[in-house]
């Protein structure tokens, strides 16, 4: 049995009990090492045997979990954050399928509610965004046209970056071509919830340069929009005024 199991964010207490259990129950563990906080890996019992697959190619793990199936052992495949984002996960469920193993998917804490987190910051504020769009920025990797920034851009919802941070010229000039204004606030964050994690502020049109004096190139989010802003609107959920399935609206 394989478990794909999301690591969280960073901390290695941001794990989910589901997830930290399944660790400790592995005889095989193959983990994100580029990504993956290594403190994760004191959930491992005594005698785990433990791959990094930043080493690895597809095919080389996939003979690792094919050699722990003939063996009758466990395997947990550790990525970063959740899976279902970014993780290439994909192609293994395929293969893993055509070989007939079984496996299963635990969630994690994405690093995108980490980076909210550590900003205090609500994504989707009443009256500014109700929408969060996921994307990256176009690199070695094609996006479609129709997912360029520019594109997603015009909407001047709620934007977070991945796998972006060596591409912010690029970026920046598309976040302005595309419809966000240049005061548009915008936060870097480096490492959501890990000790070392850092957090810089600045605007649509300052984030190149941000980027580029902190000397930021790999392992950051970028969040653009007027979510970090200081106007909102009061929601319905909590005001007396508004009637819902569980209490009545104060005349």
């Amino acid at each position: 049995m394989v478990h794909f199991v999301g690591a969280g964010c960073g901390a290695e207490d941001l794990i989910t009990v589901r997830g930290a259990r399944l660790l400790g129950e592995a005889d095989v563990i193959i983990y994100a090492g580029s990504l993956v906080n290594p403190a994760l890996l004191s959930y491992a019992k005594a005698g785990c045997e433990i791959h990094n697959s930043a080493e690895m190619n597809l095919e080389e793990i996939l003979d690792v979990i094919k050699e722990a199936e003939t063996a009758g052992k466990t395997t947990v495949r550790l990525h970063s954050g959740d899976s279902s984002i970014y993780g290439a996960v994909q192609e293994q469920f395929a293969q893993l399928e055509q070989a007939g193993i079984p496996y299963d998917v635990c969630p994690g804490v994405s690093s995108f509610c980490g980076a909210a987190a550590s900003l205090k910051v609500e994504y989707t504020p009443a009256g500014v965004s109700q929408t969060v769009i996921l994307t990256r920025t176009a690199g070695r990797t094609a996006v479609p046209e129709r997912e360029s920034i520019r594109a997603l851009a015009a909407h001047q919802a709620t934007m977070v970056l991945f796998l972006s941070t060596k591409l912010t010229e690029k970026l920046q000039k598309e976040l302005l071509e595309g419809g966000y204004p240049e005061d548009t606030p915008v936060a870097v964050v480096y490492k959501a919830s890990w000790p070392e994690e850092q957090v810089f502020r600045c605007t649509a049109a300052t984030l190149h340069q941000t980027v580029t004096e902190n000397r930021l190139t790999k392992t950051a989010l970028i969040i653009v929009g007027q979510c970090m802003g200081n106007e909102f609107l009061r929601s319905c959920l909590y005001d007396p005024n508004f009637a819902t399935m569980y209490r009545e609206a104060k005349k």
